[in-house]
């Protein structure tokens, strides 16, 4: 299946197949330059994928003619700073690679924005290509063209838009992800129902089960809808200039402030984060009677039921409000000194809400933290 990010000169297909790992050297062939001494290409990459896919991809690779060098990081979201995006580009300096060449991202969420940063800066901008191995990067991360590291301050706070050449997806990899990791890309999937798609919120009730137990149908067709409803978003709202990609915060905003909360580490994923993030956005709507309270609960449950924890109190993380605020005043979103929030009107009804007093969710978080 080949689904296109439509984005004119610049658009770019999203490839999904099963094996597709296996015969990527022949998709990324094209891409490579002839320099002397051979066809090389560089990828980026953490310790915990090499050691499961990187050889699959270098077989590939060398069936093409093309050798590897590899950059190996550290796993988790403590690479994704700027000691790691100055390990990246230092590291892609020494390899020689040039303005016209691609770095191939290898790996989850984390992987893929550090490397895009990094191209996207690189000798002012080289090109890249995303080969996502979770279910999180397979769905949302991976797509889209947003780059970025962390600062102390908040979350991906300093980055660029910055689109791959291409996305290779290859569903099979799923099968050597660890059960949280799978279950936190999870959220990222069901968010394309919550935030506009009630039918397919509707096939995530049904299925989300056999997506989390490792079915190949079901994982195939929760990546497929979900890249589709994104290339969709991205095409329509590249830059998120209008309202239109902002929905895709859904959960983002509050997540995110319990994310800085736990310093940004395995003890939050961040698929984990907007999971609790999405019911606050929920309860939080049905609060100001802007959701009925029915869908609040229906969404809530379906989180719950498939290992979501929705209590901060259970994450130990339950701050107080007012610091909870602050992390938030740090979300990009952040205008004129006013933070919007996605909201919604029922499931499949977000919206962008820009009056939203920081004293009634200030008031709201005391509720529900404790």
């Amino acid at each position: 299946m080949i689904v296109d990010v439509a984005l004119g000169a610049r658009t770019y297909p999203i490839h999904i197949e099963a094996g597709l790992l296996a015969r990527a050297g022949a998709l990324l062939a094209p891409l490579v330059a002839a320099k002397p001494g051979g066809k090389r290409l560089a990828v980026v990459t953490d310790r915990a994928v090499a050691g499961l896919h990187l050889p699959a991809l270098e077989a590939s690779l060398a069936a093409e003619g093309i050798a590897v060098d590899a950059i190996v990081l550290e796993p988790g979201e403590g690479a994704k700073n700027w000691a790691g995006l100055e390990r990246v580009c230092e590291g892609l300096l020494a390899l020689g690679v040039e303005r016209r060449d691609v770095v191939v991202a290898l790996g989850g969420g984390v992987v893929g924005d550090l490397t895009g940063f990094a191209a996207s800066i690189l000798r002012r901008g080289c090109g890249f290509v995303q080969i996502p191995t979770t279910l999180l990067a397979q769905v949302d991360s991976s797509v889209g063209g947003k780059t970025a590291i962390n600062a102390a301050a908040g979350k991906n706070l300093i980055g660029a838009f910055h689109q791959p050449a291409m996305v290779l997806i290859d569903p099979q990899v799923l099968a050597t992800l660890p059960p949280r990791e799978l279950r936190a890309g999870y959220a990222e999937v069901v968010k394309y129902g919550l935030l506009g798609d009630a039918g397919f919120f509707d096939w995530c009730e049904a299925n989300a089960a056999a997506v989390l137990a490792g079915d190949a149908a079901a994982q195939a067709e929760a990546i497929a809808v979900s890249c589709r409803a994104k290339a969709r978003i991205v095409a329509a709202d590249e830059r998120e200039t209008e309202d239109v990609r902002a929905l895709l915060n859904l959960g983002h905003t509050f997540g995110h402030a319990f994310e800085a909360e736990a310093g940004f580490s395995d003890r939050l994923l961040h698929g984990e984060g907007v999971a609790l993030g999405m019911a606050l956005a929920f309860a939080f709507s049905a609060r100001l009677g802007l959701c009925p309270a029915a869908d609040a609960a229906r969404a809530q449950a379906h989180l719950a039921a498939h290992g979501f924890t929705l209590s901060p109190a259970a994450l130990g993380l339950a701050a107080p409000p007012a610091r909870l605020i602050a992390h938030m005043m740090q979300d990009k979103k952040v205008s004129a000194g006013r933070l919007p929030f996605i909201l919604v009107r029922g499931i499949g009804q977000a919206f962008v809400a820009r009056d939203v007093a920081l004293a009634e969710v200030e008031a709201f978080l005391a509720e529900v933290v404790g």
